[in-house]
């Protein structure tokens, strides 16, 4: 009995823990993260800014009255041709036509009262006449009396009275010639008064004319807002009868465009538009204008772009709303992820570039040693020979292998001298990193003489062939920014954003020249690269981009410009000279740093500006504003690596058409050999449990 119970106990504690191992199995899968993946692809990108608007013709006349009535006839109704002149209306002229009686009346009495007034003024002039007669007269009679008392033949009293009928003579004509100047006025204020009459009778005729409402334009009427019998009061405002297409077969849609996507919007950009009409259906168009008119509806700011087409048919009408695709920028070819695979984010994993200089993100803070990089992200090999860093994004390192790579395979180094090469990069490291402790002005003194002790090595352990091409690399690209001088600021002037921009200036300045993507020689014999001289002139020459969004500007300017040898070498010198600027903004605040970036940057666009002429001016300042949609913004993907643990990678995004995102990478970034096409990124992670349909409890127990 005991040994039954005995045996009893022993399989039941057996099943007991087989159960839970069991358990604890299936609990253990069920909390396994699975990925969800897709592939990095390679195809073309259009970033678009989407928009709605309306439908309306490209010009269309409202047409109103000036007067008042009653509408007595219609002539046209909606969808009626008309021509400019064309009677399409008429408001009840008897009104008028008795004001322009009664102003025609009043001008024929005007007319009668110049002719009293010239007959009242002919009447003052004989007057005259007559007060000059009598004078004449009393003159004579004065003169003959005055020869009689002198000869003692009459009394003096005679000759006074013949001197006072001169005098009231005199007066009398005085007074005649005044009244005959009032009679030469009243001619003039009747006349006066006549024209005065005749313009209200011209203003009378003109009301009686506007009785009749015409077309301005030839047209289509799209709406009419009257009825025969109504009655319109032109008063503040002409009131709307019709409104008159002027063309349907060209017309535009104007589109309200959101304040943040506006700087994107640019006049001939490819737009293409849907109506409700014809659904399935795309027309296109271009943007003909960007209306600086600001438009604000519930504190949203919206522009109008005005986007132009064919209306072919006139099977689009106007008033239809219409939802807008502007697009704003175009790449080819280009590697692009799934736009989510820019939103998974793994706890724990981090990029292996951004772990190693996270300590750097505070400006003056060493990097990781594990970076080979010096303090600011300056690298200790002499920027003679380095290659921008890393184009794809992926940190400080990405710019440390690519010149330790280039070194390998240019000069063909051995495993023992690779070998030597990273002893010297370990030992020269902190002295690198020391230079940041040092006064600004003792930095560059000190900062030449680590680098020449860094070449002194270099050169010591190589052959003597190899010394010689190490030499002719040094020469055909001498100088090089201060290790540890100071970061240059993520933004280059330009408006360039990416890692590599940081380091522009220095490089368009013609210090790294001489590199040329695989290790090509520059082809001007020594020319000055930097200046963008050719050996026998002519134009500017290009310099080797190699991934850095900065140069590869430079080098739209010369070629989009045409700029001369001259011009080329006053921009490189503008760039130089705004570099220690760049540098100067690792002092400032994280809050402050943008402004100040944005200042230099407007003063670099001035001067560049100034440097060109007057052909070139509107094309720089298309570029600009084409430049506007072509930034670049960081993330971060993550892959399945060789261990089946997922792998972070930071990354530098293009452009986005709102489902896959352009993925930029430099031709000497590391992870060039493994982003890229086919390659599965993760773009989601499903529990195990989950992907069953089963409850998120966890198995049940078998007992």
């Amino acid at each position: 009995m005991k040994k039954t119970s005995l045996a009893v106990l022993v399989v039941g504690l057996a099943l007991a823990g087989g159960g839970g191992a069991w358990w604890w199995s299936q609990r253990s899968a069920a909390e396994t993260v699975q990925y969800r993946t897709a592939k990095i692809e390679r195809g073309n990108l259009q970033a678009t800014v989407s928009a709605s608007g309306a439908v309306n013709p490209v010009t269309q006349v409202s047409v109103g009255t000036q007067v008042s009535g009653q509408i007595k006839d219609l002539y046209v109704d909606f969808n009626s041709e008309v021509k400019a002149g064309q009677l399409i209306a008429r408001i009840d002229p008897e009104t008028f036509e008795y004001r322009v009686r009664s102003a025609q009346a009043d001008v024929d009495a005007a007319s009668a009262a110049v002719v009293t007034a010239q007959a009242a003024a002919a009447a003052s002039r004989a007057n005259v006449s007559r007060a000059q007669v009598d004078l004449q007269e009393a003159q004579r009679d004065l003169d003959r009396k005055q020869s009689l008392v002198d000869k003692q033949f009459i009394a003096q009293s005679e000759g006074d009275k013949a001197r006072a009928l001169v005098n009231t003579a005199g007066e009398l004509l005085k007074q005649a010639q005044a009244q005959a100047g009032v009679t030469e006025a009243q001619i003039k204020s009747a006349q006066a008064n006549v024209a005065q009459r005749e313009s209200a009778l011209a203003q009378a005729r003109i009301d009686l004319a506007r009785t009749r409402i015409t077309s301005p334009v030839n047209g289509i009427v799209i709406k009419r807002a009257i009825e025969r019998g109504q009655t319109v009061a032109a008063s503040l405002q002409s009131p709307e009868l019709f409104v008159i297409a002027q063309n349907l077969s060209d017309m535009q849609v104007d589109a309200s465009i959101d304040e943040s996507d506006v700087g994107r919007i640019r006049t001939g950009q490819r737009a293409t538009f849907t109506v409700d009409a014809f659904p399935g259906q795309t027309f296109e168009g271009e943007v003909r204008q960007v209306r600086k008119a600001a438009q604000s509806v519930a504190n949203v700011v919206t522009y109008v772009a005005v986007v132009g087409f064919s209306n072919a048919g006139g099977r689009l009408l106007p008033g239809m709303t219409a939802n807008v695709r502007v697009v704003t920028d175009v790449r080819e070819n280009v590697l692009k992820v799934p736009n989510a695979a820019l939103r998974v984010r793994i706890a724990g994993i981090e990029p292996a570039a951004a772990a190693a200089s996270a300590p750097a993100a505070t400006p003056g803070t060493p990097a990781s040693a594990a970076s080979g990089t010096s303090a600011n992200n300056w690298t200790w090999f002499s920027q003679a020979l380095a290659q921008p860093a890393g184009g794809g994004g992926g940190g400080p390192g990405g710019g440390m292998a690519a010149q330790r790579e280039r070194l390998v395979t240019e000069l063909q180094l051995s495993a023992e001298q690779q070998g030597k090469l990273d002893a010297i990069s370990v030992e020269l490291r902190p002295r690198f990193m020391a230079l940041r402790d040092l006064p600004q002005d003792q930095r560059a003194e000190a900062r030449d003489k680590v680098s020449a002790d860094m070449r002194a090595r270099i050169s010591a352990m190589l052959t003597p062939a190899q010394r010689s091409q190490y030499q002719q690399m040094l020469a055909q690209a001498p100088g090089g920014p201060p290790p540890g001088a100071g970061a240059q600021p993520a933004t280059g002037p330009a408006g360039m954003a990416g890692p590599a921009a940081a380091d522009a200036p220095k490089k368009i300045a013609g210090n790294d020249a001489a590199t040329r993507p695989g290790g090509q020689k520059p082809s001007n014999n020594g020319a000055a690269a930097g200046s963008g001289v050719t050996p026998g002139g002519g134009a500017a020459a290009a310099l080797p981009a190699n991934g850095n969004p900065m140069v590869e500007f430079r080098n739209r300017l010369v070629a989009e410009l045409a700029l001369s040898p001259a011009q080329a070498e006053k921009v490189d010198a503008i760039y130089t000279e705004a570099r220690p600027r760049f540098m100067a903004l690792r002092d400032l605040g994280a809050e402050e740093r943008p402004k100040a970036r944005e200042r230099i940057s407007a003063d670099i666009r001035a001067r560049i500006a100034d440097v060109l002429s007057a052909e070139q001016k509107p094309k720089y300042a298309a570029l600009l504003a084409a430049l506007a949609g072509r930034q670049s913004t960081r993330g971060r993907i993550y892959l399945m690596g060789a261990d089946g643990k997922p792998v972070a990678y930071a990354v530098r995004l293009g452009i986005s058409d709102g489902s896959s995102t352009e993925l930029l990478l430099g031709p000497n970034a590391p992870e060039a050999a493994v982003l890229k096409e086919g390659v599965l990124v993760i773009v989601g992670t499903v529990a195990a449990g989950a992907a069953t349909g089963g409850a998120p409890t966890g198995p049940r127990l078998p007992f």
